[in-house]
């Protein structure tokens, strides 16, 4: 199964980052939630910060692009191999960013991919 960090966790139960963690755990993956705020999904704690994470296969986007910013180290230095960009994520400069460091893009929805097997 691929580890998959979904950058943008929330602990709101109606935000679609939220059931994208709940998704990837009921399909097997193994999930590092990280967000902005306290909480928790299912059973793990969300993670705040920039912690180094140890093989990360893809990266889901939650965050709309301006906070995605500060973020472009820190998800350079993962070294994912995807990033997927969910609906309102899309952001250029990263997406090129991705590709000239040999990290496949996908511009889908996570939650679709997951319940049409193309995750």
């Amino acid at each position: 199964m691929k580890k998959t960090l979904v950058l943008g966790a929330s602990p709101n139960p109606i935000r679609f980052s939220h059931k994208a963690v709940k998704s990837l755990v009921r399909h097997g993956h193994d999930v590092v939630p990280l967000g902005i705020r306290n909480g928790d999904i299912m059973w793990q704690k969300i993670i705040i910060g920039k912690p180094k994470i140890q093989d990360i296969h893809t990266i889901t986007l939650y965050l709309n692009p301006e906070r995605q910013k500060e973020y472009y180290e820190y998800i350079l230095s993962l070294s994912p191999k995807r990033i997927i960009f969910n609906p309102g994520t899309e952001n250029q400069e990263l997406i090129q960013l991705a590709m000239k460091n040999k990290i496949e893009v996908s511009i889908a929805c996570t939650l679709i991919m997951l319940n049409t097997n193309n995750y």
